[in-house]
């Protein structure tokens, strides 16, 4: 099965009505989707930071399991890009609602704004190219990325449309992360935390995969 390449430039509408979507069949925003913004309604700086840079950040969890797909042609790399590229859009959705410039609008697969992930992501592909079981391994090590830092961004923002999105994209991340361990497990590989803790690892891989849309 071929990836077809993920477009990051959609209109603003459409982006409106993705968040809207993603948020009613996530169980993240009731049966309405997301009211429209307030005008009075804005985001703080860091507020606007944090959607900034976790756009791009899903961005590359997606870009990287492309890749891999494509090296190793391995199912669990294609099924998690397509919900990595819902996670992005539905960042975008919130960053074109409060008239946030989108960082990746711009930039192709493996490009990124930010210098930070910009090196992240061509030491994860360097790290991925070397087997299937170190790619399983880059992908565990990104939904644990993504775990912490999206409890980060949520500990600066009270936004109902932020929180909800972000709450959403945990509870995927964490289902990704499983999926992953799961893979390895089954390679008779164990595979060690490198960025959440022992417990918050056991207490994600001991639980079933949760229902929470893409």
């Amino acid at each position: 099965m071929q990836v077809t390449k993920f477009h990051f430039s959609i209109r603003a509408l459409l982006s409106a009505f993705a968040l809207a979507g993603f948020l009613t069949g996530c169980g993240g925003g009731g049966g309405d989707g997301l009211a429209p913004a307030p005008a009075t309604l804005t985001l703080s700086a860091e507020e606007t930071a944090g959607l900034t840079y976790m756009r791009e950040e899903e961005k590359l969890a997606h870009d990287v399991y492309v890749y891999l797909y494509g090296l190793w042609a391995d199912n669990v790399f294609y099924q998690i890009s397509l919900s990595e590229a819902s996670h992005t859009e539905a960042i975008l959705a919130l960053l074109v609602k409060y008239g946030v410039p989108d960082p990746a609008a711009a930039n192709g697969a493996g490009v990124f704004t930010d210098p930070a992930l910009q090196t992240l992501y061509n030491t994860l592909i360097d790290s991925g190219k070397a087997s299937l079981v170190e790619g399983l391994k880059v992908g565990a090590l990104i939904e644990e990325t993504d775990i912490r830092d999206i409890n980060a961004k949520k500990a600066i923002t009270d936004n109902p449309d932020v929180l909800s999105v972000y709450d959403n994209l945990l509870c995927g991340s964490r289902n990704h992360l499983r999926a992953f361990d799961g893979k390895l497990d089954g390679l008779g590989v164990t595979y060690v935390p490198q960025v959440i803790t022992q417990a918050e690892w056991d207490a994600i891989a001991n639980t079933p995969s949760e229902t929470c849309g893409p």
